[in-house]
């Protein structure tokens, strides 16, 4: 047993921490009431998360075909993109989720509460009311307790302060987003290593500039995806995400070959979907969310703005690694970025951006990601409720299925991407670095699963604070990393350091577990 505030709960422990890792690994398949609810939120969610790196490699494989220079052109922009949107995509989306799915916890819990003193308190006064009435008043009594059923037993919208805060930031920041990048357009591409007289600085500039339009689209569409994730609600996000990514991809070569506007048409194209996808969460969130809570607290930006804070130094180490690797890649030249930019958008579209979430078009999400919001979201409703044996067995399971996926990941992409790279570009050269490239590409997915599943765990059980201090310290020796080994071996240098990057961040998540300490001091207790 378990005490938490005087009250005691049912948890079944081992005598050392570590052993979470391989708790019940024989029924890791096994469709109980545990795999039956991941399965639930997982497959709609696979769904959603498969159409958005289609759409990106699709993307890519269009652009690639009009030449290895607007390839390369594209990757820095999207990096740039990638590095600015992230800084507030992830702290908003992911704090909406562990907040909406706490909040959305308590609120069952209350209403659970509240049915049973309503239903009490109506049988009580039937029986006093029997009593007293005539005989012919019963049929009165009966019809006005029958519309009182029906009345309360009508969908009433839920009321969560978070859902109205993350639209509120999601706007304003989306908003600030697109101002920054338009209007520094130019000196950004320049700190990327897009010289002022390179022959990337013009297509990379037309795309930057208006895919930055949809910012706010951007940010406003996935706050509103966390708050579904929150409710574990994966099929909104599931149909809005597809048919916003279908008409990417029915508008991708209609705007870069009819209508002739190359990388732009791209960007365009990009625009459109993503404020679809927008179009049609909001519409779904008016139906189920008050929107309009009664006052200005019920926001709570204090409680949003620390937790933000937070994650704001964790993405900003995060995704600086990242960037600084497509960095260090376009001053290599262009045929080395292009060919890092088709590396990178399959290593982001199958595993890497489960910690970024995605900028839809040119960045997916990947089988990683469905688990770390599964994580997100299960885990935060079991620390609410105090149900550590839940948040256990969550763990255990999601680990275990991460890191298998990761290894189906790892084979996939190591005999199939030498084939499939040529869709992407017919350079001889570009592919030759992409055959390069690939060893590391498919052997880190089963540590980057880990990473991002450890990244859900200390999510779903609001360990922000150690997520970000643990990462910040990943980041510094992972730049060093990439800086010497960069400069001394180029492509693969680049790549080796990425490999180390991925490794420091999942041995951060092991320890914190491994050790039971944090929110996991009970596996200890």
């Amino acid at each position: 047993m378990v005490e938490e505030d005087g009250l005691c709960f049912p948890y079944t422990k081992s005598k050392i921490p570590l052993f979470i890792f391989f708790k019940n690994a024989r029924l890791v398949f096994k469709m109980d009431e545990l795999g039956q609810e991941i399965a639930q939120i997982a497959l709609p969610a696979v769904l959603a998360l498969t159409a958005d790196p289609i759409a990106s490699l699709v993307d890519t494989a269009f652009i690639g075909q009009i030449g290895p220079i607007e390839l390369a052109a594209v990757g820095v922009s999207i990096a740039l993109f990638n590095q600015v949107s992230r800084i507030a995509i992830f702290p908003l989306v992911s704090v909406t989720t562990s907040f909406v799915a706490e909040e959305d916890a308590v609120a069952e819990v209350g209403s659970e509460q509240q049915k049973i003193e309503c239903l009490e308190s109506n049988s009580s006064s039937n029986n006093e009311a029997k009593e007293l009435l005539p005989q012919s008043g019963e049929s009165t009594l009966k019809s006005k307790t029958s519309s009182f059923s029906v009345e309360s037993s009508k969908p009433q919208k839920r009321h969560i302060p978070s859902a109205s805060s993350a639209l509120v930031i999601g706007a304003s920041l989306g908003l600030l987003q697109a101002l920054f990048l338009i209007s520094l357009a130019k000196p950004l591409l320049n700190y990327m290593g897009v010289n002022p007289d390179s022959p990337m600085l013009p297509p990379a500039k037309r795309y930057l500039t208006l895919r930055s339009l949809g910012a706010p689209a951007v940010l406003l569409s996935l706050a509103m995806q966390g708050i579904f994730r929150g409710f574990k609600d994966t099929k909104t996000p599931l149909y809005a995400t597809v048919a916003g990514d279908v008409t990417n991809m029915i508008l991708d070569p209609i705007f870069m070959f009819v209508f002739r506007l190359g990388v732009s048409g791209a960007a365009i194209a990009h625009v459109i979907s993503q404020y679809l996808i927008s179009i049609i969460l909001f519409w779904r969130l008016i139906q189920l969310v008050d929107l309009l809570p009664p006052s200005i607290t019920d926001l709570k930006f204090g409680r949003f703005l620390k937790n933000g804070f937070l994650l704001l130094m964790r993405v900003i180490a995060v995704t600086f690694c990242v960037t600084l690797a497509a960095s260090m890649a376009a001053r290599l030249g262009s045929t080395q970025m292009a060919a890092f930019q088709v590396c990178l958008q399959v290593w982001l579209a199958t595993s890497l951006l489960a910690d970024g979430l995605a900028v839809a078009g040119q960045v997916g999400l990947s089988f990683s990601s469905v688990l770390f919001r599964i994580l997100q979201a299960i885990l935060a409703s079991a620390f609410a409720k105090n149900d550590f044996e839940r948040a256990t067995s969550t763990a255990s399971r999601v680990l275990q299925l991460g890191f298998v996926l990761g290894l189906v990941l790892c084979f996939m992409l190591g005999f199939g991407l030498k084939f499939a790279a040529r869709l992407f570009t017919k350079d001889v050269d570009v592919l030759n670095l992409i055959t390069i490239g690939i060893p590391f590409v498919a052997l880190t997915q089963p540590v980057n699963a880990l990473a991002f599943v450890f990244d859900g765990i200390n999510f779903g059980a609001s360990d922000f604070a150690y997520s970000a201090f643990s990462m910040v310290m990943v980041a510094v020796m992972s730049i060093l990393c990439l800086m010497f080994l960069s400069s001394h071996y180029g492509f693969i240098g680049i790549w080796v350091a990425l490999t180390i990057y991925m490794s420091l961040r999942a041995f951060a998540g092991f320890w914190r577990i491994g050790t039971g300490t944090g929110p996991w001091s009970f596996l200890r207790s």
